[in-house]
């Protein structure tokens, strides 16, 4: 048998440990997981647990796993785009269209594929191998900015002070309807029940907050600058669609019909801001707007 160790991060909360694993453990099925829960080759934090448990941020997942099911994710040589970096972290921008890091389904085509190849061993695996070198994420479908971990203290280090809010994170996006004030947005997200892929606001869901500053207002758009305070899936997102005003070509939570055809939620990680851990500098990353914003920026402004 062989001992992996996984810890669970703040978009996992709320997950069934069966289903973290699930996500994890590409070439275990469902059953197999399960079993290995039930047989006591699972403790969460030191202790044996049921398959239906709910993981919190921070949770210890040790696994103990036969040989013949070794996970392997394999280098690619896919391009990125490193945009900073020193002997610690390096910061991409991660196109749209790309998953951050492989799943049960898609084990190809990644960013950690990507990052395998460039970095080869010289990512942190506090998280596994299918998730080397990840700190925090971006969904598929959302372009932008991401520190990559090259150690595990580096991790720990940037991981905590993402825990800590100490990482400034700001997205653009070109939001449905025309928003008259800048807002914050105080609500708990949790999984939704009828729809596990989905999350939701939720009496019962982890404390989530979005600040959302107006930057351009139109007749039935408005273009947002959002600073992320806490970092639940899909946070922005759900916000968003609680107050009415979905990300343009958002299906999943409600934009509806586009007038502008693109490919994607107009979502982008445009800055993050730190001070280094290791090294006390101020670090403070920015990008320009992605084509998918300037596209729609130009419809709206034609109009």
């Amino acid at each position: 048998m062989k001992k992996q160790i996984f810890r669970a991060d703040e978009t996992d909360s709320g997950l069934r440990v069966d289903n973290y694993l699930a996500q994890i453990l590409e070439n275990y099925s469902r059953t197999q997981i399960q079993n290995l829960i039930k047989s006591e080759h699972v403790l969460v934090n030191g202790k044996t647990c049921k398959p239906s448990l709910s993981l919190h941020t921070d949770d210890e997942i040790i696994c103990e796993l036969s040989d013949d099911n070794d996970i392997k994710i394999e280098p690619e040589n896919i391009p990125i785009n490193v945009v900073w970096e020193d002997e610690n972290y390096t910061i991409v921008n991660k196109t749209s269209g790309m998953l951050t890091h492989p799943t049960s389904k898609e084990k190809t085509g990644t960013l950690v594929n990507a990052l395998l190849y460039r970095y080869k061993n010289n990512l942190s695996d506090i998280n596994g191998t299918y998730r080397r070198g990840i700190v925090h994420r971006l969904d598929r479908n959302t372009s932008g900015l991401l520190i990559i971990a090259k150690t595990n203290d580096a991790h720990e280090k940037i991981a905590q002070m993402i825990k800590d809010r100490l990482v400034e994170k700001r997205y653009r996006a070109i939001i449905k309807g025309f928003l008259e004030e800048n807002v914050i947005i105080n609500e708990p997200i949790g999984r939704n029940k009828s729809n596990p892929s989905k999350m939701c606001v939720t009496k019962d869901g982890r404390p989530s907050l979005t600040e959302v500053n107006i930057i351009k207002q139109f007749p039935d758009a408005t273009y947002v600058d959002i600073n992320l305070k806490t970092g639940r899936t899909h946070q922005i997102r759900v916000h968003l669609s609680y107050i009415g005003h979905p990300i343009y070509n958002d299906t999943l939570y409600g934009f509806g019909k586009m007038r502008v055809k693109t490919e994607e939620q107009v979502l982008q990680s445009y800055k993050l801001k730190f001070i280094h851990p290791f090294t006390n500098e101020q670090i403070e990353v920015e990008i320009e707007p992605d084509e998918k914003i300037k596209k729609v920026l130009c419809y709206l402004e034609s109009k």
